[in-house]
């Protein structure tokens, strides 16, 4: 078994077709479907299903998938510590982000890092909180940018708190709240709202906010993204509470302090296995310490 034909198997598990895999990996696809049906000959089962309009994983390659993947992990990180020992930071570094990221200045950090460490591959995956954790745990993220209620703490991970802030209330520039100085969540439960998705650590701080308060809200409309929900309370169609530090990004609205808003701590995570010599580079231009 070689490390290239996990590669190709990892490839069209993630593209679904042999002839983007084959583009992936820059081999004529006839060179990867061949190495790939040695390998299956090798295990003695049949890792996809092909058809004329179709591929995907079988039972046996569902199996395999994760173990190549991290099989692929670990060489590339035995090949980024021997560059580490002789001076030299290189290999990859995978970061999870919060929609609404806002402790760190990431556009312009991921700047200083790129010119600092230009061989370093740097790729973002944005999910909620809780699977940017436990993505964490599965070795598929380095680090990750979390946002939790006060309390919370991250499970099964290593990390530092980055910051602590508040929530405002964010309406459009025509709502009657726009010309208020400040609000309460009894007053904002009057109105319908945009959030997150229930369950998700940014939803679940609100939630709990206004419980306390022992009222209820109606949430009218669930999205991922800030930028969308900013875009429905452009239109009126709902108010939203956001973190003060993020929401400067936001065009077209208003925001005001709620006197018993929610808030949300900050942290940076990663494994309890420790970092790559790229994610210790990562921390350093952050500033972050690694205990």
């Amino acid at each position: 078994m070689e490390l290239q034909q996990m590669r190709y198997v990892v490839a069209v598990a993630e593209t679904g077709s042999f002839t983007q895999a084959a583009r992936r990996c820059l081999v004529v696809q006839s060179a990867l479907s061949h190495q790939i049906a040695r390998l299956e000959r090798e295990l003695g089962a049949r890792l996809f299903y092909r058809t004329s309009r179709s591929v995907r994983l079988t039972p046996a390659g569902a199996a395999f998938l994760p173990s190549a993947r991290q099989c692929l992990d670990f060489a590339e990180r035995a090949a980024a510590e021997v560059a580490a020992a002789v001076g030299e930071v290189r290999g990859r570094v995978v970061i999870g982000v919060i929609p609404t990221v806002a402790a760190v200045d990431l556009p312009a950090a991921l700047k200083v890092f790129r010119d600092r460490y230009p061989q370093v591959r740097v790729a973002l995956r944005m999910a909620p909180s809780h699977e940017l954790v436990t993505q964490i745990r599965g070795g598929v993220l380095d680090l990750a940018f979390l946002g939790l209620p006060p309390g919370a703490e991250p499970e099964g991970v290593r990390g530092h708190e980055l910051a602590r802030d508040e929530h405002v209330a964010v309406v459009a520039p025509a709502h009657p709240l726009a010309r208020q100085a400040e609000t309460d969540l009894e007053t904002l439960a009057g109105e319908l709202f945009v959030d997150f998705p229930s369950g998700s650590p940014g939803r679940t701080q609100s939630d709990q906010a206004f419980a306390a308060a022992g009222v209820h809200r109606e949430v009218a409309f669930e999205v991922t993204t800030a930028e969308l929900m900013a875009g429905l309370i452009r239109e009126r169609l709902g108010v939203a509470v956001l973190p003060s530090r993020y929401t400067p990004q936001l065009n077209g609205v208003v925001t005001l302090p709620i006197t018993n808003g929610p808030s949300r701590v900050e942290h940076l995570v990663w494994s309890t296995a420790g970092l790559t010599p790229a994610a210790a580079a990562f921390l350093h231009v952050l500033g972050v310490p690694r205990d």
